[in-house]
């Protein structure tokens, strides 16, 4: 199904209903928005990937089971946004008026997703973000309908400024993307440096669409930076990591959970190797220990992604987080938006791909540092960092 104007293009898989009384039940909807073209592409395609194999699950199981007691089929709805705001919008809307879904999973970027806070809040629809800005989801009294699935960008700062004090680094060069992920993650950074004591020594930006970073890489040999954080995704994280090595700065590298993909290994290639990043469990579930609440999880889902689609991804997790969630609030609320709210937002103890989520009224992501784990990249390969 086309949508005029090439905005999107909607997946939809049909549920086959044998029984006369599943055909009575009612199709239960949930609309999802993802980056599928444009910069942000690496990301959302693992996501839409995702909401494949969920849609295909649910239609061998004939869909879940309602507050009513009966199965009823669930559709997923996906459109791209282009990496677009405006269009981001767009498709919300269509989402809202047209398909009447009965909560939103997406969209894929920070901006995006700041992008259709008002339109969601007019609406009185659950959104479930796929992006890591905490304001995405406060202040809280301002965002009643929202709630997201990846670690927070105060939470990954947190994170990885304990681990830089850790290895006595005390004096940091910040480079960030200029779009609001980079710019949402460089306040919350310089806010916990600031409690930590630890001092950044140099900010730097840089275009999601550069080529090139060298410049501003260079204007770091004036400063007596012990370690670099990049804030940002691929590809422009990769061309950064590629500038660094090349033009010989030795200090360690680090990077934030925006590079919790293969495509970042793959467009760094070799350069890759001994970057440190904060970032989800995902990526080495199979090195955690046995007792880890999220592990069988994990293992799961990436055997039953790459088996169907490549190398796992962080990304395609958020999705199947935030599906997983609308699904399992269903379960309680049926269609109805509200009842699906209060059910997001009385969750305890859900065991995902992110973390383990405990919401409440006063948190709408649930995360806390267990939900992170810091990687080192090593012969093209994630492994825990030590």
């Amino acid at each position: 199904m086309h949508w005029k104007g090439g905005l999107a293009i909607a997946l939809v898989a049909a549920l086959v209903l044998g029984a006369s009384g599943a055909m009575a039940a009612e199709t239960y909807k949930i609309g999802a928005i993802f980056a599928l073209t444009g910069p942000a592409s690496s990301l959302g395609i693992p996501e839409r990937n995702t909401a494949l194999l969920i849609q295909d699950e649910l239609n061998k199981k004939g869909g879940i089971r309602g507050p009513d007691g009966q199965m009823h089929p669930v559709q997923i709805i996906i459109y791209d946004t282009a990496s677009e705001e405006t269009k981001t919008v767009l498709a919300t809307k269509k989402l809202i008026e047209e398909d009447k879904v009965s909560a939103i999973v997406g969209p894929t970027q920070s901006g995006e997703s700041l992008a259709i806070v008002d339109t969601v809040q007019k609406a009185q629809i659950p959104l479930i973000s796929a992006a890591a800005s905490i304001k995405i989801v406060e202040p809280v009294k301002d965002r009643k309908w929202v709630f997201k699935t990846p670690q927070s960008d105060t939470l990954i700062a947190s994170v990885l400024i304990s681990f830089l004090k850790e290895k006595n680094l005390s004096k940091v060069a910040f480079l960030s993307v200029n779009n609001a992920f980079g710019d949402s993650g460089r306040v919350e950074f310089e806010k916990v440096a600031e409690k930590s004591g630890l001092q950044i020594v140099a900010r730097e930006k840089f275009d999601a669409t550069d080529k090139d970073i060298t410049a501003q890489l260079t204007r770091l040999r004036g400063t007596d930076f012990q370690a670099a954080v990049v804030w940002a995704i691929p590809p422009a994280a990769s061309i950064v990591t590629k500038n660094y090595r090349q033009i010989g700065l030795r200090q360690p590298l680090f990077q934030s959970h925006g590079v919790g993909n293969k495509a970042f290994i793959d467009l760094a290639g070799p350069a890759a190797n001994g970057v440190i990043f904060p970032v989800g469990k995902l990526v080495v579930a199979e090195d955690l220990p046995g007792s880890d609440a999220q592990k069988s999880v994990l293992v799961q889902y990436a055997k039953d992604y790459e088996a169907r689609f490549g190398p796992r991804s962080t990304f395609g997790g958020h999705a199947w987080d935030g599906l997983r969630i609308v699904l399992k609030a269903m379960e309680k609320a049926g269609s109805d938006r509200a009842k699906i709210r209060d059910a997001v937002e009385g969750m305890k103890e859900f065991v995902g791909i992110s973390g383990v989520f405990r919401f409440s009224a006063q948190d709408h992501n649930g995360l806390d540092t267990r939900a992170v784990t810091m990687v080192e990249i090593k012969d093209g390969k994630w492994t825990l960092a030590r």
